[in-house]
């Protein structure tokens, strides 16, 4: 890969993403052999310094990342890889590698999104009892309807200048729709591209 500057041990970290959510899913190392397999196969390759080998990430577990894209920073000397996540990514059976918060609070972050996906998609293949989302899942009609409704609550709240209202209801239109999105399958990959067209 052009421009890449390995260390002095013929490395580079690698950063890798999943796609759908911008989630950090782990953080790996590569030689050039490793990279020139990520470009030839589309999946991730690694060098692993306690075995001192490549493997691929998921040549055990199944849990693959296919690659959608690849950037590197602007010294060259990281690499960034969006994927797409077959499974879990970390060893453990999480989501992914980081997922032990030492300090502070992400419930303030992005990093809700794809938690709650996850919980989402459980509900929709695992269903519950007394779970509203797996009302919500068995009764097609009221789903689209709640979208409808907390659309016309969040934008009753911006005409009122609320913003803890504003954030109550734009909160409940996003879990909604998210819902909605979980059970009709609908690809986000396929509505990223659609935004990427109103760059305007």
């Amino acid at each position: 890969m052009i421009g890449l500057k390995f260390d002095e041990n013929g490395l580079v970290p690698v950063v890798v993403q999943d796609n759908a959510t911008n989630e950090v899913l782990m953080v790996a190392w590569a030689n050039m052999e490793a990279i020139n397999l990520m470009e030839s196969t589309g999946f991730t390759h690694f060098w692993s310094r306690s075995r001192g080998k490549i493997w691929r990430k998921g040549e055990e577990s199944g849990h693959v990342q296919e690659i959608v894209s690849m950037h590197t920073d602007c010294d060259g000397d990281t690499l960034l890889v969006h994927v797409r996540q077959t499974g879990v990514a970390c060893h453990t059976g999480e989501a992914t590698c980081f997922h032990n918060l030492v300090m502070g609070s992400d419930d303030q972050s992005a990093d809700v999104i794809p938690r709650l996906r996850r919980t989402l998609r459980d509900r929709l293949e695992n269903p519950k009892d007394g779970s509203y989302t797996c009302q919500l899942y068995n009764d097609e009609t009221k789903m689209c309807k709640k979208v409808i409704e907390e659309a016309g609550e969040f934008v009753l709240a911006l005409k009122d200048g609320d913003k803890d209202e504003m954030a109550w209801e734009l909160a409940d239109l996003i879990y909604h729709t998210m819902v909605v999105v979980e059970k009709s399958g609908l690809s986000m990959e396929m509505v990223y591209k659609k935004l990427s067209e109103r760059k305007r």
